[in-house]
């Protein structure tokens, strides 16, 4: 009990009355055996304790958002990255990536998928790193739901038209709201256009990380995902349905493993201070990473 307890005050946790206290804790208890079941395998990750250990299924739900893309594959024009990488790492953290941000209990991923990529995109452009708004895409973007989910292709093509506002200026709060676009100052900025990366292919999306962060999507409903907390992320236990987008920043190697460096956007709670090691594989990839690649073009 006394690790719920500091649990709790870790993570300011309050609860209504005594039964929620009592059911929370059979779900953190019920999360502590299999992070210390896993941890006792001395795989090539560890699992550990962070905001969703006391969450239900519903809850945990919420933190996901993506929408699959009403684009065919057959559709869609891929940029086939050929050249495999000469440098066998890249990392676009400290130069071209924000702080690790927080969509809350909110399907919002869509969206900061979206402003991750824009930002890095128009920073290897320009040299300038902006923040940009999510709120904006949730509340006016009309080609996806808000926090009902959506996904990356329909906010490009959104902020092909829109010009995009800096997070400063339209807040993020979690919840679908109004459009309030036409009251702030925009930067002037819009997506061109998108491109798709070959699907499948680690040396393609290696490539396209030489040249920007990309956006992508991954299953992310799992256990064994949620409570990740260091090392390289390589479990067969991840399926390739994708209903989550995050941002990949980066890739390198350990030990003769590559990986790709995920960032999502759960707080710096999660994972590796709101990071993920995830391993590079063949096909889809872990978790289905290497399933639908695409970056902005600003």
């Amino acid at each position: 009990l006394a690790e719920y307890l500091r649990y709790i005050a870790e993570h300011g946790k309050t609860y209504e009355d005594l039964d929620e206290f009592t059911g929370r804790a059979e779900l953190f208890f019920e999360t502590d055996k299999l992070i210390n079941e896993h941890n006792a395998t001395n795989d090539s990750f560890t699992l550990g304790h962070n905001q969703f250990s006391d969450m239900t299924e519903n809850e945990r739900s919420a933190m996901l958002g993506y929408r699959p893309s009403d684009i065919p594959e057959e559709d869609r024009e891929y940029e086939d990255f050929a050249d495999a990488p000469s440098n066998g790492s890249k990392d676009w953290r400290g130069t071209c990536v924000t702080g690790v941000k927080d969509q809350g209990q909110c399907g919002s991923c869509w969206a900061f998928s979206s402003t991750g990529a824009i930002e890095g995109a128009e920073c290897v452009k320009t040299g300038k790193l902006y923040s940009f708004s999510e709120q904006q895409l949730v509340d006016c973007d009309r080609y996806d739901g808000g926090c009902n989910g959506g996904n990356q292709n329909h906010a490009f093509k959104y902020l092909e038209s829109n010009p995009i506002i800096e997070e400063s200026v339209y807040r993020y709060t979690g919840r679908n709201g109004t459009c309030k676009q036409s009251r702030y100052q925009n930067t002037g900025l819009r997506v061109r256009d998108f491109t798709w990366v070959t699907p499948k292919s680690p040396n393609a999306l290696k490539s396209a990380l030489d040249r920007q962060p990309v956006s992508v999507s991954i299953e992310a409903d799992r256990r064994v995902f949620q409570q990740y907390s260091s090392g390289i992320f390589n479990s067969s236990q991840c399926g390739t349905s994708l209903d989550h987008a995050v941002l990949l920043v980066g890739y390198g190697s350990s030990n003769g493993q590559e990986y790709y460096i995920l960032k999502n956007s759960w707080a710096k709670t999660w994972g590796g201070r709101g990071y993920m090691r995830i391993a590079v594989t063949s096909g889809a990839g872990i978790c289905g990473v290497q399933k639908e690649p695409l970056f902005p073009n600003m």
